[in-house]
């Protein structure tokens, strides 16, 4: 059974189990259930996807999930609900949220769904019992919030590893960077959800419901801010992007180019481990990777530079990353489109993927249906000095991969379905 399988299979039986506990047992404090409900089901439906991140927000349903799992007590009088309601109400109110998602079908809702109801599960789990028998009655004052900042902290862990494990099963990326990429935004917004549900359970314990308002105005304004954020983000790439269609627009390279070698590029960057920032700096050096030739007098046939004398690609990419730094782009993006007619051995990671991803893509163009296979031959035999072997290997391992576990690219049909399906149609 694959993770993607157990997950859900997992998910479900929690999400069964607790509907039918919570209809045999009855609904206790409905009034507050109704609360956490309603601030769950507003902060669903102001979730967005970050298509870059590939990552979904929905910071105050988060916060409200977190905080109603780990809900003493409304306003001193202690509470009634268990693990099984508080996972039911969770999943009641992300439905709701979620239905315009799903009419929308703009983002996964189903691993969506999981991971919040696998990680409020063990929150509510390892709290909900415990209270209710009165373990934590003696525990107050700093010593009391530190119980909740750990369990929301283990909870934290638990939902980055179903995460880096949905993303590893959809994507077949290797799973320990897609972990790290995970336990790293915990430090961001994820810090941020933790002490909000904390502070909304502390606070709803001392003065009651009134405190969720209060309290979710703040995390309100911090998802706004952030939704800017991603805009801005974004309307910085199509800025690259279009930039790197000025070679396309002046004739120097074939349309489409510059976007299949940085989507192949990123896939073969995520084969190797590379993660946030460093996948950022490579799709924007492979975007910008041909933009020397506007510096040309004569135009080099075709774009293929891969085909030229090394002194003569030196000279280009040298030209490129001056072009790079005049447009303000990051500086890293700079050193890798000018090192990537460097000695192989001395070229950094992402030049190394960049070049490889180019020179494969130009192989490719108008070769016919054996073109991506006589490609990889040739790249495997550049590997004693033109190309890296560990990134050569990489690039196979993406082109033989299910064309639904990588990332979408243009592609150029050429009748090619076997054994390297997907990828290699796009030469």
């Amino acid at each position: 059974m694959t993770p993607l399988r157990l997950i859900h299979g997992a998910a479900a039986l929690v999400a069964a189990a607790s509907l039918a506990v919570t209809l045999w047992t009855g609904l206790d404090d409905r009034g507050v259930a109704l609360a956490f409900g309603v601030l769950i089901t507003v902060g669903e439906l102001t979730r967005w996807s970050d298509a870059q991140a590939r990552r979904q927000a929905a910071p105050l349903g988060a916060a409200g999930s977190l905080a109603y799992a780990l809900l003493g007590a409304d306003a001193g009088r202690p509470g009634h609900q268990d693990a099984a309601q508080v996972v039911t109400v969770v999943l009641v109110a992300t439905v709701l949220g979620a239905v315009p998602h799903i009419w929308s079908g703009a983002s996964p809702t189903v691993d969506h769904l999981a991971r919040r109801l696998l990680t409020v599960g063990f929150a509510a789990v390892c709290f909900q019992p415990l209270y209710s028998q009165g373990v934590f009655a003696s525990w107050g004052g700093p010593a009391y919030a530190l119980l909740l900042l750990t369990l929301l902290a283990l909870t934290s862990l638990c939902g980055a590893v179903l995460a880096a494990a949905l993303a590893h099963s959809r994507t077949r990326w290797p799973f320990g960077p897609l972990l790290r990429e995970e336990l790293r935004g915990l430090l961001g917004i994820g810090s941020t959800v933790c002490a909000t549900g904390a502070v909304m359970a502390l606070a709803v314990a001392v003065v009651g419901l009134w405190a969720l308002p209060v309290f979710s105005l703040p995390m309100l304004l911090v998802q706004l801010s952030l939704r800017r954020y991603t805009a801005v983000r974004a309307t910085y790439r199509q800025t690259i992007a279009s930039l790197a269609r000025a070679t396309e627009i002046a004739g120097c390279t074939p349309a489409g180019h510059a976007h299949r070698v940085a989507a192949l590029s990123q896939a073969v960057g995520r084969d190797l481990g590379l993660t946030g920032p460093e996948l950022t700096v490579l799709e924007y050096a492979a975007l910008m990777h041909d933009i020397g030739q506007l510096s040309l007098v004569d135009p080099v046939p075709g774009g293929a530079t891969a085909d030229l004398p090394a002194a003569e690609q030196r000279r280009i990419a040298l030209l490129g990353g001056a072009v790079v730094r005049q447009t303000g782009v990051d500086a890293a993006v700079a050193v890798v489109v000018e090192r990537q007619a460097d000695p192989c051995r001395e070229q950094p990671l992402a030049a190394r993927i960049v070049r490889a991803v180019n020179a494969y893509d130009e192989m490719t163009r108008d070769a016919g249906p054996e073109g991506p296979l006589r490609a990889l031959e040739e790249l495997r035999l550049g590997t004693a000095g033109d190309y890296s072997p560990e990134v050569v290997e990489s690039l196979a391992r993406v082109l033989a991969r299910p064309p639904g576990s990588r990332e979408r690219v243009p592609v150029r049909r050429t009748g090619l379905s076997d054994p390297v399906p997907g990828w290699v149609t796009h030469g």
